[in-house]
């Protein structure tokens, strides 16, 4: 019986983690997929934002305090098409409290591609894209990326982390794009 049962969570362990939000206006969707030690988060979300106010939105770097868990986000310094931002997270995986500091860089490669890595920090490693895609009478926002927490974290509690607080964040990211349109925040030229 135990072998069943063992063998019943690795298959399971294997397939990814689909979430939806079945009652979330920006059609979010969210797969976390196991990989190792890495965890690879694919993602995207719709906003009635134009082209031009989600390129505003997504590079308002020190906005993202503004979303569940980011305590602190700050630029370091701007050259070029490279941005340096500090960010500190404290959240809670279960009832133990976390905080992790890093140093993302981030290369506006386009007005639809964004990518980051992460220089420095408490995570051991942190890659990715965010993709714009005008669609219909907004803009589709696709993040995909990799991720390796520290191996103090337990895998099976960095999984429920990744899933639970990357739903939220994305949620809270839609629903703030939604209300600094509402208060015409974006100015496009």
């Amino acid at each position: 019986m135990r072998c069943i049962v063992y063998l019943c969570l690795l298959v399971l362990h294997t397939l990814p983690l689909r979430v939806q939000a079945a009652s979330s206006p920006y059609d979010l969707h969210l797969q976390v997929y196991p990989n190792g030690e890495q965890f690879q988060i694919v993602a995207d979300y719709k906003v009635g934002l134009s082209l031009c106010q989600s390129i505003i939105f997504i590079r308002d770097y020190e906005a993202a305090k503004n979303f569940p868990g980011i305590k602190e986000s700050k630029i370091l310094s701007r050259s070029g098409n490279q941005v340096l931002v500090e960010r500190v997270v404290e959240d809670r995986i279960l009832l133990f409290p976390i905080q992790m500091r890093s140093i993302v860089q981030y290369k506006e490669l386009s007005d639809y591609v964004l990518d980051f890595e992460q220089i420095s920090g408490d995570v051991k490693y942190y890659k990715g894209t965010w993709r714009l895609d005008p669609e219909g009478d907004g803009t589709r926002f696709q993040f995909r990326a990799n991720i390796e927490l520290s191996s103090i974290v337990p895998y099976s509690m960095a999984e429920y982390f990744i899933r639970t607080q990357m739903t939220k964040r994305f949620e809270a990211m839609a629903e703030n794009a939604t209300q600094r349109l509402a208060q015409k925040q974006f100015v496009c030229k």
